[in-house]
């Protein structure tokens, strides 16, 4: 019994319906979409390049968002073709194999981000609460660590909800209302018993969530307490200009998140489910280099200078 169901599911194709509902919509979406994520894609692999050339740059803030940068790329890039792909051809089908990986991936960079942007709050209240200490703090090593732990954390969150979609299983063709596989969809359509599933999809994203923010809420707590005790004008608007950016991309990745969370789990809230998961797969990787770059004068500096050097070199 065990054996048939493994091979049904193998056999399992999923039609990812994505913005098929809207036929009128398709090249104007298709257009959108397309100068979104190669913004995206030169922003973010620009950021990188610019990080690593800029020496000025070789900071524990800049490494970590360069990671940050590099997990924008990454989970917009497992999502953005495939959805570009399918807004211009007929067939929309996805192999049980291919969603499976799909999804591995797009979990493991989410919390990868996640777990970065609390580490980044810890770097700035270290920076800010402890600044003749910070580089003894923040050392190589333990920025390593950090790293490695927030890459090796969404690995194992991944890994754990992937293989209790793969106990799943399904028949024949399946329809996904969705523009890529996840978990939720997968688990409505599924025939067997899905409670673990939904449980261990409750759990990761609840804990995932909720930890992230508290460490980012106090880590901030901390930090508005010791720029409140700073007398001159000056202190303010450095701590205003290192902790900016990190609040407006905070403010907003986990503020799609939450209003994911409250939109009800239903089939008049597909579309608004929908429309904010593009925000979050496809808009917000553009917006970070955008956000991280327009109040910073290095990485401006540095845009400035590679763009006059190819400018002369002619």
């Amino acid at each position: 019994m065990f054996l048939m169901e493994r091979n049904i599911t193998s056999e399992t194709t999923f039609t990812l319906l994505g913005f098929s509902d809207y036929p009128a919509l398709k090249v104007p979406l298709f257009l959108i979409f397309l100068a979104i994520y190669s913004f995206s894609v030169v922003g973010n692999l620009g950021m990188i390049v610019i990080i690593k050339i800029n020496l000025k740059l070789h900071t524990p803030m800049y490494f970590f968002l360069s990671h940050l940068s590099f997990a924008d790329f990454c989970y917009s890039t497992i999502i953005a073709p495939k959805m570009l792909v399918n807004l211009v051809v007929e067939d929309r089908s996805l192999s049980f194999s291919g969603c499976m990986v799909q999804f591995f991936l797009f979990c493991t960079f989410v919390v990868t981000e996640l777990v970065l942007f609390a580490v980044m709050a810890y770097d700035r209240f270290v920076a800010v609460c402890n600044p003749l200490l910070y580089m003894v703090v923040m050392s190589q090593k333990l920025c390593a660590l950090l790293v490695f732990g927030s890459y090796a954390w969404g690995v194992a969150c991944s890994l754990t909800l992937t293989c209790s979609a793969l106990k799943l299983y399904f028949q024949g063709f399946n329809t996904i209302n969705h523009f890529f596989c996840e978990l939720s969809s997968l688990i409505s359509l599924s025939c067997s018993d899905s409670h673990l599933s939904q449980v261990l999809l409750f759990t990761v994203a609840t804990f995932n969530e909720i930890s992230t923010l508290l460490i980012i809420l106090t880590s901030y707590v901390f930090i508005v307490g010791t720029t409140l005790k700073m007398r001159s004008a000056r202190g303010h608007r450095k701590v205003f200009s290192t902790c900016g950016s990190h609040l407006t991309a905070i403010a907003i990745f986990h503020g799609t998140i939450l209003f994911l969370y409250c939109v009800p789990n239903s089939k008049n809230s597909r579309h608004t489910v929908k429309v904010a998961s593009v925000f979050y797969t496809v808009v917000i990787p553009m917006l970070n280099p955008l956000i991280y770059s327009m109040r910073n004068k290095e990485v401006k500096d540095t845009v400035h200078k590679i763009m006059n050097t190819k400018f002369f070199s002619r």
